[in-house]
């Protein structure tokens, strides 16, 4: 849940801007140059595929990942893999694929339920936005997808670069807590795997689930505090500005503060925060109908809470930086959850590997059509439009 919101690495010509202003401004016409020596992360164009400055977290991730590879296919009996991936019944995807689309446009809702208090956007116009995003995140590392759907947002709708970034980060915190909450909901028989099974991996779950559950509930509370009390929390954050950053970044950081803050305007009602939650169970009620539906076309069968604890598992896992498409982070988890209740390990490979690609392709697919159609390239200067994160627009 990499997301990060890169300041003063702009210098903006052309129209000034105030930035203290708190609601949006559409329809500036600026012009962005990075700041000399840095680089946004975001895509590029094909000359400089890899950021400088995120060429290291690239790399960690490519290493983490090909561990997690090798710890997969270390002792992986192939001919049985192989009869198990042949032998499947790939129609099943058909409906899982569709049953994921549904839960994607579930997560348009949500981001147009989010950002209603800045700006009212169909979910019409919010789904291709988010297919990009999710496919950026599958090709890009560090989740670049996220701020790509965020600079998308405020190339069509005008919304401000930090206020989006801001609802993006509730999603993944309302998505960590719901992960949390299918794994919490069968941690009796997580107690039943730890004594019938010899999977280590599984063994620490509990403790892990734990410690993951005082993260994300902590921040949730946190940014309600901050929902609920913006300008004691603008105060705040302004004396730690003044104090800790230099002078010439002040009026830059705390523009970007205060669109922030612009963002969490949903969490301030309680029946708002009820509903993201609500939506954010369903929309991973969706996904593990999805992982269901794949299982059919294996032969194996586990419960649906057996698949809710491996959908919450696995995404938990994919917060570990990895190679772009969680290579290997989704997978070795997956496998040692079906593992543990008692599937082959051949099969649970083949299952989870299978389950991957599909994952990956619908949005990837997706969002390679959304951005052809909306006349979006690869080439254009998105990079210029996060002058934003510097001098909000």
């Amino acid at each position: 849940m990499e997301t990060s919101i890169e300041a003063a690495q702009f210098k903006v010509r052309g129209e000034a801007v105030d930035v203290h202003e708190s609601n949006y401004i559409v329809g500036a016409n600026l012009r962005v140059r990075p700041a000399r020596g840095r680089h946004t992360g975001l895509p590029l164009p094909r000359h400089d595929k890899i950021p400088r400055m995120k060429k290291w977290q690239f790399w960690l991730g490519l290493v983490i990942s090909l561990v997690f590879v090798v710890w997969v296919v270390r002792g992986l009996d192939w001919a049985s893999f192989w009869v198990a991936v042949k032998s499947a019944e790939y129609w099943w995807l058909i409906p899982g694929v569709a049953v994921y689309l549904v839960g994607l446009w579930a997560r348009a809702w949500r981001w147009h339920y989010l950002l209603r208090p800045i700006k009212a956007i169909s979910t019409n116009k919010m789904f291709p936005i988010v297919c990009i995003g999710y496919m950026g995140n599958n090709i890009y590392p560090a989740r670049a997808g996220e701020v790509l759907r965020a600079v998308i947002l405020k190339r069509r709708e005008g919304v401000p670069v930090s206020a989006s970034l801001a609802t993006v980060i509730v999603e993944r915190i309302f998505d960590g807590v719901v992960m949390l909450a299918f794994v919490f909901l069968n941690l009796p028989e997580l107690a039943r795997i730890n004594s019938d099974s010899d999977s280590g991996f599984v063994g620490d779950i509990q403790s892990l689930t734990v410690w993951g559950a005082a993260a994300f509930l902590g921040a949730l509370g946190i940014f309600l505090l901050a929902a609920m009390f913006p300008q004691v929390t603008a105060r705040v954050g302004t004396w730690f500005v003044l104090h800790l950053t230099p002078k010439r970044l002040h009026e830059k950081i705390i523009g970007i503060m205060n669109k922030f803050l612009d963002g969490l305007a949903s969490l301030r009602s309680p029946a708002n925060v009820l509903m993201v939650f609500v939506t954010s169970v369903v929309i991973w009620l969706f996904e593990t109908g999805k992982y269901w539906f794949v299982m059919h076309a294996f032969d194996f069968s586990v419960s649906f809470f057996a698949l809710m604890l491996m959908n919450g598992i696995v995404n938990l896992a994919t917060t570990i930086p990895s190679a772009p498409g969680y290579v290997g982070t989704f997978d070795k988890p997956g496998i040692a959850v079906l593992e543990a209740y008692g599937v082959g390990t051949a099969v649970a490979t083949g299952y989870t590997l299978v389950l991957h690609i599909a994952l990956w392709l619908a949005p990837t697919i997706l969002g390679a059509y959304f951005m052809a159609r909306e006349g979006i390239q690869w080439s254009d200067k998105i990079r210029d439009e996060l002058g934003e994160n510097g001098n909000e627009s």
